[in-house]
Parts: structure tokens; sequence; C-alpha cells
């Protein structure tokens, strides 16, 4: 299996730290809001990542973190007049709904960045008694110049790196010794949630956070570290400062960052009124389609979103699915004795395409020739599967279609269909829920419905529906 390493930019051949095990860190959100689409796209992508290395026979440690203390968690509190933490377990609770939809399975550890300030605290003691970082007024500094492969994952020298100053910058900038120092902690400003430290009344730096809940969940050294390509830096250049520099040895072997996701040809953004959160996808499309859609190209290739791609996408995954649902049909109604041995022969030979399928995602996680070896599969299931077929093949065969499809997280059964009737209740008992402002359990209808293929619009004239 190789996969492509920032790092080294080339393809290199996994070979885990410790046999048979894989420990692997995925940047995960700031929860001051829904997750956008931009936000999926690396939890889809390195989800999938992680359920191909389970696959291999790999034990994964997968850790996947929620910053919940920052500047924007902090902003939203002040509009909303609540504490910051409210506004943090809020929007993980929606997050977490929205990864079950994306069917991203929970990591094995979720840390949460203020839960573990004890930890950075003592990072950052260690990184002051190296040298390596230094306190002025009550922040502390990384010292960026005594630390220097620094630049070797964003391939730039520091004297390029000055071009960088806006990023690495924060308030006191003038304390630096060099321009490019970056913080790891910083006092408290009014109104702010903060924490005792030898320097000041304050809280981290983000950058540390990430260094600190690596170490304490997977240790020293991991064998993959992964993220969008927007965190190579500063991020991710600075946590590996802070922990080689802290720990003296090789912070991550393999570091995997997927590609940029753009709205219509265009980078998404507020002002241009592209920008879409997950749960608003979820009121158009079930979030299989979102994922297959993701998967559907290779995860370092920029991403283009369009309703026209999701339409697209919606119906390949539609073939999948009605694949899979006429072999259950056959699989019901068909004679209960073993194979044959022409029915053999067309199972062994239908392992060619799980073969295609494997070295489309042992070539650093080719999904999107992955996606056509599943294709192939369905062409050829539909050909050499029939009514005067045996349970046991048949059986055999919807059981190889599932298991390509569940390495790559695609539910393909299908969905129950609702009748009119019951559609129309279940809307009145949402209406009423949002009349009562019970709005956790208009949210459950409206998933509950979306579970069975029926999308809601909100009206001025009222509430429209149709089936997916």
């Amino acid at each position: 299996m190789k996969i492509y390493n920032t790092l080294t930019k080339r393809k290199e051949e996994f070979v885990p730290l410790e046999e048979g095990k894989v420990k692997m860190y995925v940047c995960g959100p700031t929860v001051y809001n829904f997750i956008h689409i931009g936000n999926a796209r690396p939890m889809i992508v390195f989800d999938t990542v992680r359920r191909y290395l389970e696959y291999k026979g790999y034990d994964v440690n997968y850790v996947s973190n929620f910053t919940d203390v920052d500047d924007k968690i902090i902003k939203k509190a002040i509009e909303e007049g609540v504490s910051a933490q409210e506004i943090s377990e809020r929007y993980i609770a929606e997050c977490r709904k929205d990864m079950e939809m994306m069917n991203v399975k929970p990591a094995t550890t979720h840390p949460l960045a203020t839960q573990e300030i004890p930890g950075m605290i003592e990072m950052i003691k260690t990184l002051i008694d190296k040298g390596y970082a230094y306190e002025v007024n009550g922040t502390v500094y990384f010292r960026t110049r005594k630390f220097e492969p620094y630049g070797k994952l964003s391939h730039k020298n520091l004297d390029d790196l000055r071009s960088g100053n806006r990023s690495l910058l924060v308030s006191g900038e003038d304390e630096k010794e060099d321009p490019l120092d970056f913080v790891l902690w910083k006092p408290k400003k009014e109104g702010e949630p903060a924490w005792a430290s030898p320097w000041s009344e304050g809280r981290p730096g983000w950058h540390i956070e990430c260094s600190e809940m690596s170490k304490k969940y997977l240790g020293e050294q991991i064998d993959i570290h992964a993220g969008g390509e927007d965190l190579v830096f500063p991020h991710h250049e600075n946590e590996i400062a802070q922990s080689e520099a802290c720990n003296g040895k090789e912070f991550a072997k393999y570091w995997m960052h997927n590609a940029f996701l753009n709205i219509d040809n265009k980078k998404m953004s507020k002002s241009l009124g592209n920008f879409f959160t997950v749960r608003e996808i979820s009121e158009k499309y079930d979030l299989q389609v979102l994922r297959f859609f993701m998967l559907n190209a290779h995860y370092r290739s920029p991403l283009n979103f369009s309703a026209e791609l999701m339409q697209s996408s919606k119906s390949s995954l539609d073939r999948i699915v009605t694949a899979a649902d006429n072999l259950k049909h056959l699989i019901e109604n068909a004679k209960n004795e073993g194979m044959s041995e022409s029915e053999l022969a067309h199972y062994d030979a239908s392992e060619e395409y799980v073969k295609k399928f494997e070295e489309a995602m042992d070539d650093d996680f080719n999904t999107a020739d992955a996606i056509s070896a599943i294709f192939e599969l369905v062409k050829y299931l539909n050909t050499h599967t029939g009514a005067d077929n045996s349970r046991e093949y048949l059986q055999k065969c919807l059981d190889r279609l599932k298991t390509l499809c569940d390495i790559l997280g695609l539910v393909i059964e299908k969905k129950e269909e609702l009748l009119d009737a019951d559609v129309e209740a279940l809307i009145a008992e949402r209406q009423q829920a949002r009349k009562e402002k019970n709005f956790a359990r208009a949210d459950e209808i409206r998933a509950e419905l979306l579970e069975k293929g029926i999308v809601l619009e909100d009206t001025r004239e009222g509430v429209k529906w149709r089936r997916a």
C-alpha cells in the first residue's frame, strides 16, 4: 500500500511504526456553528482511509479532536449572551449528528481542547526549559528559528515564510524576538474563558492543542497525521516544531492532506453567497449522496460542488442500491441450496473486481477508481444472477458488493418508502412540534423523513415535500 506523503512529496510504501497497528490523528473542526461541506471532505476521506486500513487487518487508533475554545466560539457566545461552553457543546452535538448522517464512524477518541489544558501547560513548560519558548508579559512564544527543520512540511524556508506573517502574528507581535515566532499561551481578555498557568490566566494557542492531544492519546510518534491542505501551513508546520522540539523524535511518519472544495468553480465564501453547511445539504439530499460525491474524486484533487454533480452522484449511487435491492429480492425467493459448480466459477470470477478495488485503494486510496471497480462488479452481478440461482450464491454475491461499499462507508440498503398519508401525518406532527418550540423533535422528524427519502421544503405557502 502506497501513501502520498506531503512531507516528502512522493508516494511511499506504508510501513507502520508497530506491526499490525496504526496510530492516526485527524484535525477536527472548531465548533462555533454547523459544519460546512468543506469540513465534511476530510471527515469523509479520512474515515474511508481508516475503514480501508481496518479492512486490511490493522488495529487503528483514530483520534480526531474538537477545538472547543477559540475566538470564533467566544464571539458567538457574546453575540448570543451565553457561555462559550454552551456554544461548543451545542455544536459538538450537531456535528455528531451530521457525522452520523454521513456515516462517519466515531473516532476511537474525540478529545476536547478545554479538557486537555493541563497537558498543554506541561508541554509548554518543557519547551521553555529546552530553550524553544519564552515568556513576555504573560504570553509564551515559540522560537521558530531555533527549530532548524522548520518549513520541512510546507517546503518553504524561514525567509520565505515572512510573507506569511499575517497568519502567524497576534496582538503583541512587537514583543516577539522574531516576527515568525508563534503563540503557545496568551493572557485572557475581558469576558473570555481562562485557565491558570505559570505565566498568566489565559488559554493556549491553537497549534499546541493537537500536539498535546496526539501525544496523550497516541504517543510521541504516530503513523499518520491528516487534515485539509489549508492546515499544512502554519498549523501542521507548527505542530511538527512543537512536538519534535519537546519530544526529541520524529512526530508523524506520513502526512496526508485533502485538496480544497470549490462551489460552482469558485472558492466557498459567505460573501459570495455560496457557503453551504452539511445540514443545509441534508435538507435536499440523503448525505450518503454527499459521501458518494466526495469519494468520486481522488482526495488530493480539487473538487467542484454543484447541484448537477450532486444529482449525477445520486443517480450513480441509486444504480448500486438498486443492484443490491434486486439481489435481496432474488435471495428471498431463491432455492435454499448450496452453490453449483457453475455458480462457484462465476463467484470466483467476480474476485477480479475485488482485486481492482484493492489495487485502487492501495494506490494512495484512489476512491474514484475503487468506485469504478464497484460499478464493474454491479454490471457483472446484474448479468450473472437470476431467479434460477441458489440462495447461497446470491447471498455471497450480495455480501461481496456490501463489503466493498462498506469500506467506502456507503450504505446500500434501499430505504423503505412511506405512504403519502404517513408523510403528511409526520409533517403535521413536525409543525406542531415547531409551534411548541420543540425544535429537537422537529429536527428528528425531518431527519426521519429524509432517511425514508422524503425531502421537505419550508415555503411561505407552507411545507412542501417530494421524494428524493
